[in-house]
C-alpha cells in the first residue's frame, strides 16, 4: 500500500523486455530483495540491487495496461516506498494496481498552479468525482473538475518541480489508479452475481415461482 506522495525521481539505466534497472537514491536505503516499489504508480518488486540502483521485473500485463513498457534509458520515473504503520497518510490509500492509462489533452496555467486535461475511458471515469482522489503515475491529486470523457487535476510548483509531471506534454500517456473507495461503493451498490442462484433457476424455466 503507497501514499501517492512521490519520493524521489529515479532515472531508467536499463530497459528489457521483462526487466527495469532504475538509479535512485532516496529510496535506496535498507532496501531488501523482495521489497515493493512504486515505480510510476506501479507496485513492483524488487529482484536486484546495488549501491545506487534496483531492478524489477515487469510482466506482460504491466506492459499492456501502463505506460512502462514505452520507458527508455534516461527517462525520469516516480519511486514511493510503501506505507509503514507508523508513518503519515499524506495522500490518499494507493494500491500500486494501475487501473488503466489517460491522455494529456491540454494544459493550463493558472498562477502558479499547472491545470492537466486527462483523457481516459469510461470504466475508470466512473469512478473520477469531483473533488475527490486519483493517482496520476503514482502521484495523489484531487479532481478539480470532470466531464464525461475527461478529468482535470492541478499540481503545485512544488509537485512540478519533484515528480516527472513537471516535464508533461499534451498527448503524453499517464497511469492511472481510481480511489479504491469508490471501488468497493459501485461493488456494494452493484453486487456481482455468479454461479447458479434462485434467479437464474427461475429465469431459465428450471423453478415456476
Amino acid at each position: 500500500m503507497f501514499t501517492g506522495i512521490v519520493e524521489e525521481t529515479g532515472t531508467v539505466i536499463s530497459k528489457l523486455p521483462s526487466k527495469l534497472a532504475i538509479r535512485a537514491r532516496v529510496v535506496m536505503p535498507e532496501i531488501k530483495l523482495g521489497d515493493s516499489m512504486a515505480v510510476n504508480g506501479v507496485c513492483l518488486t524488487v529482484t536486484r540491487f546495488d549501491a545506487d540502483s534496483f531492478a524489477v521485473d515487469i510482466m506482460p500485463e504491466t506492459t499492456q495496461r501502463t505506460n512502462l513498457g514505452a520507458l527508455k534509458n534516461g527517462d525520469k520515473v516516480n519511486l514511493e516506498r510503501p506505507l509503514t504503520l507508523n508513518g503519515r497518510l499524506g495522500g490518499h490509500l494507493v494500491q500500486g494496481h494501475v487501473d488503466g492509462t489517460g491522455r494529456v489533452s491540454a494544459l493550463e496555467q493558472a498562477g502558479e498552479a499547472l491545470l492537466i486535461r486527462i483523457a481516459t475511458t469510461p470504466d475508470i471515469m466512473k469512478y473520477v468525482v469531483e473533488k475527490g482522489f486519483i493517482a496520476v503515475d503514482g502521484i495523489s491529486l484531487t479532481i478539480v473538475s470532470r466531464d464525461t470523457g475527461s478529468f482535470q487535476v492541478s499540481i503545485v510548483d512544488f509537485t512540478r518541480k519533484n515528480t516527472i509531471l513537471g516535464e508533461i506534454k499534451v498527448g503524453d500517456t499517464v497511469n492511472l489508479e481510481a480511489d479504491i473507495i469508490a471501488k468497493y461503493v459501485e461493488q456494494f451498490n452493484h453486487p456481482r452475481q455468479e454461479g447458479i442462484t434462485a434467479d437464474f433457476l427461475s429465469k431459465h424455466g428450471f423453478v415456476v415461482k
